[in-house]
């Protein structure tokens, strides 16, 4: 079957009432500026604020920026700002057009229209998703001359200076500043990232902007040529710009919004004056799930996730880790326990459609690892416990930065301290006593120093090294 009919607001009455958009552009005002016009926004706080907006009401349509590429900028305008989500891996796809945007910038080509959209006294939140490299505050002379007004706005930490200044002459009232990017800490993160942007400036922050914390939870794979026509078949209408997410989606979210928020607990996210609790849960028990699938897949030769989470032992390796290790160094939010959002941590893993590759989420393992499993370890032996299981996975990422797996293919070693892991290695013997010694270095001394942690290091390192990955997982597991 083909989609002939173009999405846009032509399109919207011949489609299923349940595919059309809950909002249609133009119907609320802007309320929201967002910065970043990527896949994640447009499957998670766009839908959430869409939903939000029909539930309670509010002027909170949101003007969407790209910060640099005009590409997707340019499609959403030819289809009247719409475009739709699929969700994908339930019983059947699922698709629905969203209409929550109510204007379309360009930080590159159009940067003061920007900062005059941010100082519009309408607009009382501005969120972001951007990555974390667009909050470096750079030391050199032209990234000072945007910060000053001596050159256009056109980098992240600008655009929120200028724009807090021009607000701020403009008398537009207070705002929040809301990071949706998945870091830790993101709030206090982003406001120390303003105020060093506006001392550069000659200025400081101002008392009515705040910058509350976040968590933000949903897969959102790349759409490929198949995701765009089974969206075009599940929606009734050709979009250029799907996006393909899972059923899954959460958003914590620090209740501090001196100018207002649309009602976004009615859209299912969770309002909370602590995100930490919900923060520290994700790193320990899906981030180090993720990792530990990730490193031991790729040393038994499997391309995906999902693969790896069907080797033998598997499910029963990581429900112990979760049950032994996590559980006791965790404290849950109220009404979660660790042994339930790890079975879902496992369901969505599963999930095919996500198309998790191995080699792409064992990337830049010296910068995960000490979020996700150095503290694991740390607390269990503050506890005067032992972390078998953990111990295993840091021993998976020691045998995949040796960089071939069990059949001897060659593994890509893609991280930040490459260079350094290649020199400990190539200076220590190429033993299991050698290669964890030389590894364990990278680390905090307190781990090097741990002999118990040190032998169950060697011990893991030499069973996936004789016997490899999979049979080692299968004797964990059972």
């Amino acid at each position: 079957m083909t989609v002939t009919t173009r999405l846009g607001l032509s399109a919207l009455g011949t489609l299923p009432i349940a595919n059309r958009p809950s909002v249609r552009p133009g119907e609320v005002r802007p309320g929201i500026v967002h910065l970043g016009l990527g896949a994640f926004h447009r499957a998670h706080q766009a839908v959430y604020t869409e939903a939000a907006v029909a539930a309670s009401g509010g002027n909170w349509g949101i003007v969407g920026v790209a910060p640099r590429s005009r590409e997707i900028l340019d499609l959403l305008r030819e289809q009247d700002r719409l475009y739709s989500v699929l969700t994908a891996g339930g019983p059947a796809d699922e698709a629905r057009a969203i209409g929550i945007l109510a204007g379309l910038g360009h930080a590159a080509g159009d940067p003061y229209g920007v900062v005059s959209a941010i100082a519009d006294p309408g607009i009382r939140i501005v969120s972001l998703t951007v990555t974390e490299k667009a909050y470096r505050i750079l030391d050199d002379d032209h990234f000072r001359a945007q910060l000053t007004g001596d050159a256009p706005p056109v980098s992240v930490p600008a655009l929120l200076a200028r724009g807090l200044l021009a607000r701020r002459a403009a008398g537009a009232g207070p705002l929040t500043v809301l990071c949706c990017d998945n870091l830790q800490n993101n709030g206090p993160r982003i406001r120390d990232m303003v105020t060093r942007a506006l001392a550069v400036a000659g200025a400081e922050l101002p008392d009515d902007v705040a910058f509350p914390a976040t968590m933000v939870d949903r897969i959102v794979p790349a759409t490929s040529a198949d995701h765009r026509r089974r969206a075009a078949l599940a929606l009734g209408a050709d979009d250029a710009v799907p996006v393909v997410a899972e059923p899954f989606t959460q958003w914590v979210i620090e209740d501090r919004f001196p100018g207002g928020r649309p009602d976004w607990a009615a859209a299912g996210a969770i309002l909370t004056d602590d995100v930490t609790p919900w923060e520290t849960l994700k790193l320990r028990a899906l981030n180090a799930v993720h990792s530990a699938l990730a490193y031991l897949g790729a040393l038994a030769g499997l391309p995906l996730i999902a693969d790896s989470l069907e080797l033998p032992g598997m499910i029963g390796l990581l429900r112990r880790f979760l049950a032994d290790e996590v559980a006791l160094t965790v404290t849950p939010p109220p009404g979660v326990t660790v042994s339930d959002y790890g079975e879902t941590v496992l369901v969505r893993f599963a999930n095919r459609e996500l198309g998790h590759r191995n080699l792409q989420v064992a990337m830049d393992g010296t910068q995960k690892l000490p979020h996700r499993l150095l503290g694991t370890i740390t607390d269990l032996r503050d506890l005067g416990a032992h972390s078998p299981w953990a111990a295993l996975f840091l021993a998976a990422w020691m045998r995949f930065a040796r960089g071939y797996a069990d059949s001897g293919a060659t593994l890509p070693l893609d991280d930040p301290l490459a260079g350094r892991i290649r020199e400990v290695l190539a200076a220590a013997p190429d033993t299991p006593d050698g290669v964890v010694g030389a590894l364990l270095g990278l680390f905090p001394p307190s781990l090097a120093g741990d002999d118990v942690l040190r032998r169950a290091l060697i011990r893991w390192y030499t069973s996936l090294d004789r016997h490899g990955a999979a049979a080692t997982v299968r004797e964990a597991g059972e």
